[in-house]
């Protein structure tokens, strides 16, 4: 395991067109974003909002409010720092009933598996080749990793 110092940047938007977060998620995680989450909030008068917070390296903080100013109608941005705590990962390809997928495998400082998550994108591309739901190829994909855990 090991600890980064990271910062998030933050925006509550009550008056955005919905329909916009989506390019705004893009072009931040195109400039490095590690983390992006919309957050539904009521704010003042009771009204509904989205907090856009963005977890990303302090070297991309300019290019991130850039983003943020240019993408939404926010006037205004918080940031501060934090620590994250990693586990090591690392990508393998895996075989499953269906075909091969991407996992990621998360360990902790002495070496021993303690997360195993297939990858969103792998899974919904062999769902759609194999025209199966993609939680099928999901389950898949755990159970394979499971049943190899101990050669991994």
């Amino acid at each position: 395991m090991r600890s980064r110092k990271l910062i998030v940047l933050e925006a509550n938007i009550d008056d955005m067109n919905p329909q916009w977060f989506e390019p705004l998620m893009e072009r931040l995680f195109e400039a490095g974003a590690l983390d992006v989450t919309l957050i539904p909030a009521i704010m003042k008068k009771s009204r509904p909002a989205t907090i856009v917070q963005v977890l990303t390296e302090p070297k991309r903080r300019d290019q991130i409010l850039k983003i943020i100013f240019e993408e939404s109608t926010t006037l205004g941005i918080r940031s501060y720092a934090v620590e994250r705590h990693e586990l090591k990962r690392v990508v393998k390809k895996i075989q499953t009933e269906f075909g091969t997928v991407e996992v990621k495998i998360g360990r902790d400082g002495t070496g021993s598996i303690v997360n195993i998550s297939p990858e969103y994108e792998s899974c919904k591309l062999l769902a759609k080749k194999k025209k199966v739901p993609l939680k099928k190829i999901y389950q898949a994909a755990l159970c394979s990793s499971n049943l190899d855990r101990s050669r991994s």
